[in-house]
């Protein structure tokens, strides 16, 4: 019929073949073949059943996202449109799905009569990661299916299901071994021959039944989603689209969903929530790193330290079927730190989450040794030892003595320079930085830092190790605190000044909190631990810049021993067991004292002005960022925000956020900040000037195209 869309008729059945490689997504050619292919096959007297099935790797990946908001060419028929053409055939469809079904995939099998799979097979309606809804007739033809309650648990999480668990709760009708499309064939001539009645999902109403004219079920389904899905839209828009399907004849349920597809698919919230989609798969493109850069085999791997980074950061490895070993001083800190592990390990097969046989299978891959000897034979090294420069040149020189000469070796550092720590070993082109976020087995950046002599094919490496892991890698370059912690800091400063000026802990976490973070700066320091930034403060007190505004509250805190969960109190107080944060009089006192040493009159801080003087610095600092070339794009930006610090994947990042907000605006509050307070990292980044004088954002830059990345991107 066309190059998107082929059809073969084999006595009888046409076998209509989607041929949009590499996913065979639901675009505008593919579409307007399916239909033309649906039309001519259900009009030939020569065809007695159809089969639908994918070329390539799958069955189809869905829509193709990249046409969102560009208008069809004329005759294209809408996704809909076609998927009611085959369920209104009164020719037996059957569609033969292998490797996934996914979204517009998954609705256009849900509109055959009959679904095979092949064993292996996994389907998904994943819309509301996208911060939209199913949009043709998803979330109306399931819940006829499979039953409400399954239907909410499928539509709201997005998860795949394996063909086993979809054949089970009757998404598929059979799970076949062997070619699936011979099986699919098979199936169309047996209902042709034996008269088999076409089974339509949109007529079925059986499923509906026991929970129509309920609306306490909904309610009760959107209570308990409501602490995983804060802020989001998406989730609660497909409740709403279900529950239509539940209380409404089908036509109108249908009508329902469109709507708020159409409404949630013009929404900010979308917006965002695509363009991460797009920044994730972005990251792994290395301007000067050739996609065809050859690897270094990870087959064995090495962590320097059994503490709660390098415990967690050997989980990883182990996790992924790596052996790595783990080096420590002494065997007594090895068995402390091997405890952790199990302890961690075991916590999670108590949730149901990993079998006990799971387990003993990581715990069997890790090995430890008190010998720097027993590295050896290690492909990458990972040192996680205290953030200190001499400690950490001391380590590498005896890794790069005692380890392979093709050895990687990296440095789990969140501050210090790559370079330097390089200078102590004679292979400074096989070290960067692997800067990995706390609990390092549970989140998922891994910001890798490239030094100057870092080769492609060690970037290369760890880019890819970075996914093998589990992990999302993002390749910045060096700096104090590199990209994320150095952004961090720029937000906290403000945070700190907010509360020398009159607010409280609290009120700031309450405002960030609402915003979309997981938690307010101060709940997060004392999650992480106070003393460590403490420590890198008092380090760097001797090249402060005097007339520079340095806030002591943090220090003085610190100071009473209070270091966050870890002592109970921090910046809040808490019971013990208790991870809840608790207001503390005493800090609130202390904050007044200080305000009055260094002659504020406290005065009343509204939240807008916490959000502005938190988000707006972050936003500017990430403009020096690019500028500098530290980045290669504002989207790589965003997606250390929101794997790294939890910056909400509705707002897409800060840099993405702070398009949405307008720079322009953002400009122009940074300029009066800087006017009112004098403060150095409250004056516009140059090219945050750049972009709101000509009405630009950050979305309008060019990736530049070497390292060192040149002056930064420049607007288009």
């Amino acid at each position: 019929m066309s190059d998107a869309v082929t059809v073969t008729n084999r006595d009888g059945v046409a076998v209509i073949t989607l041929q949009s490689p590499p996913v065979n997504g639901l675009g505008f050619a593919v579409r307007t073949g399916l239909q033309a292919a649906i039309e001519a096959a259900t009009s030939d007297d020569a065809v007695d059943a159809l089969v639908v099935t994918g070329s390539g790797k799958m069955f189809s990946g869905g829509a193709d996202i990249s046409e969102f908001g560009q208008p069809p060419p004329p005759g294209t028929p809408h996704l809909p449109t076609v998927i009611d053409t085959i369920e209104a055939s009164e020719k037996p469809v059957v569609a033969a799905i292998h490797g996934f079904a996914l979204g517009g995939g998954l609705e256009l099998a849900l509109g055959c009569h009959v679904r095979l799979a092949a064993a292996g097979t996994r389907v998904a309606l994943p819309e509301v990661t996208l911060g939209i809804v199913p949009g043709a007739g998803g979330t109306q033809r399931l819940p006829r299916l499979i039953g409400i309650p399954a239907a909410l648990d499928v539509i709201v999480s997005g998860n795949m299901v394996p063909a086993t668990r979809a054949r089970t709760l009757g998404i598929l009708d059979d799970v076949v071994d062997g070619d699936v499309v011979e099986a699919a064939v098979r199936r169309a001539r047996q209902m042709v021959r034996e008269g088999t009645p076409i089974r339509r999902a949109s007529a079925l109403e059986d499923r509906l039944a026991e929970t129509r004219g309920k609306p306490e079920i909904f309610a009760e389904f959107r209570q308990t989603m409501s602490r995983r899905a804060r802020g989001f839209e998406a989730p609660y828009a497909c409740v709403d689209c279900i529950e239509a399907a539940a209380n409404l004849p089908y036509a109108e349920g249908t009508a329902r969903e469109r709507e708020i597809f159409v409404r949630l698919l013009a929404s900010d919230q979308s917006k965002a929530q695509r363009h991460a989609f797009f920044a994730e798969r972005q990251v792994a493109k290395i301007p000067d790193v050739p996609k065809d850069t050859p690897l270094l085999p990870v087959k064995t791997a090495a962590v320097i330290g059994c503490g709660t980074m390098g415990g967690g950061i050997a989980m990883n490895f182990a996790s992924a079927g790596i052996p790595v070993t783990v080096f420590e001083v002494s065997q007594e800190a090895l068995d402390k730190g091997l405890a952790i592990i199990a302890k961690n390990y075991a916590a999670t097969v108590a949730k149901g989450r990993l079998s006990q046989e799971e387990m003993d299978t990581r715990l069997g891959l890790i090995s430890t040794t008190v010998s720097y000897d027993d590295l050896a034979d290690a492909d990458v090294v990972i040192e996680a030892v205290f953030e200190d420069m001499d400690l950490k040149k001391e380590v590498f020189g005896k890794l790069d003595t005692a380890c392979k000469p093709d050895a990687i070796l990296a440095s789990n550092t969140s501050t210090l320079d790559v370079d330097e720590i390089a200078s102590a070993t004679r292979r400074p082109d096989k070290v960067i930085g692997t800067h990995f976020f706390s609990p390092a087995n549970v989140m998922k950046l891994m910001e890798n830092v490239r030094g100057a002599a870092s080769s492609a094919q060690t970037i290369a490496t760890i880019m890819k190790l970075s996914k093998t892991i589990g992990k999302v890698g993002v390749l910045v370059g060096i700096c104090d605190g590199f990209v994320g912690n150095r952004m961090l800091y720029a937000y906290r400063r403000q945070a700190d000044f907010l509360l020398e000026e009159g607010a409280l802990p609290h009120q700031i976490d309450t405002v960030i909190y609402d915003f979309g973070m997981p938690m307010g700066p101060y709940a997060m320091g004392d999650l992480a631990g106070l003393d460590v930034g403490w420590r890198i403060r008092q380090r760097q007190a001797a090249t402060r810049p005097a007339h520079l505004r340095y806030s002591t509250v943090a220090d003085r805190i610190c100071e009473l021993g209070r270091f966050g969960q870890k002592t109970n109190a921090g910046w809040f107080r808490y019971e013990p067991g208790s991870r809840t944060p608790i207001p503390d009089p005493v800090v609130n006192d202390l904050v007044s004292q200080i305000s009055a040493e260094n002659g504020f009159t406290r005065r009343q801080v509204s939240d807008q002005e916490i959000l502005e003087r938190c988000m707006y610095p972050l936003v500017n600092e990430g403009a020096k960022i690019l500028e500098e070339g530290l980045a290669p794009r504002a989207s790589d930006i965003d997606v250390v925000w929101m794997y790294g610090y939890g910056f909400p994947r509705y707002r897409g990042g800060p840099m993405f956020w702070a398009d949405l907000v307008g720079v322009k605006t953002i400009y122009d509050v940074m300029s009066r900040l800087h006017d009112e307070h004098g403060d150095y990292w409250l004056e516009p980044a140059p090219l945050l000037k750049r972009l709101a004088e000509q009405g630009k954002g950050f979305g309008d830059l060019d990736v530049v195209a070497s390292f060192p990345w040149g002056s930064g991107p420049s607007p288009v």
